[in-house]
């Protein structure tokens, strides 16, 4: 699929990302899909790598509840717990952004998604151009440093403390950004950093109503 490139300063390139990351955000997008899903109010998904059994449950019944009431998330989708929220979101029919740590043309994506693309509700976008083709701890975090600063709440379904999702989670609550997680007594380090812990049903009528608010940013 081709690859488009949204430059700062071209009506594609979203005004959020200066405003919230000034010199850092990142001098172009690389793109593939329909770029007019990045001016969509979007729900960002951040989760750690490991996750407790309890968080892993309410995070699948949240996926489910999100595609059925159609909110559009953006992800770096690439965690296991990631990867089934994202798998669960394809069968809906919401916008979706997924962002990547890497240059997109050693991007493999599944033909699920390939179609998600082609039909113009995918979009996949990366901060790297195609020389970039490995990922690094120090590019995740610039990828879900992007995830969060697209978003108009984050959520977070769980975050080790220290690790690469906190890191990302204390940069958005600097900037004011409302950041979620989900009811869990493993979330208390979250909430006590800042996040406000919700249940699903909150979660979206949450979401709804910022939406409801704007269509697009």
């Amino acid at each position: 699929m081709a690859t488009t490139r949204i430059d700062q300063g071209s009506s594609d390139y979203p005004a959020v990302l200066t405003d919230r990351l000034g010199e850092n955000a990142p001098p172009s997008l690389y793109a593939m899909g329909e770029p007019s899903i990045l001016r969509q109010r979007l729900l960002g998904l951040i989760c750690s790598i490991q996750c407790p059994g309890s968080i892993v449950i309410k995070t699948l019944d949240a996926a489910r509840a999100l595609r059925d009431a159609g909110v559009a998330v953006i992800g770096g989708f690439h965690s296991p717990m990631e990867q089934e929220f994202f798998d669960i979101l394809l069968r809906g029919e919401q916008p979706l952004v997924l962002c990547a740590a890497k240059g997109l043309s050693d991007l493999r994506v599944g033909q699920a998604a390939r179609k998600t693309i082609a039909d113009g509700r995918l979009l996949v976008i990366s901060p790297f151009d195609d020389n970039v083709r490995r990922t690094t701890a120090a590019q995740a975090v610039q990828r879900n440093n992007l995830v969060a600063a697209l978003s108009q709440t984050v959520l977070v379904p769980h975050a080790a403390p220290g690790g690469k999702t906190w890191t990302t989670v204390e940069a958005a609550l600097t900037r004011g950004q409302l950041v979620c997680t989900l009811e869990d007594d493993e979330n208390t380090s979250l909430t006590q950093q800042g996040a406000r812990a919700v249940d699903v049903q909150h979660l979206i009528e949450l979401v709804t109503l910022q939406t409801n608010e704007g269509n697009e940013i």
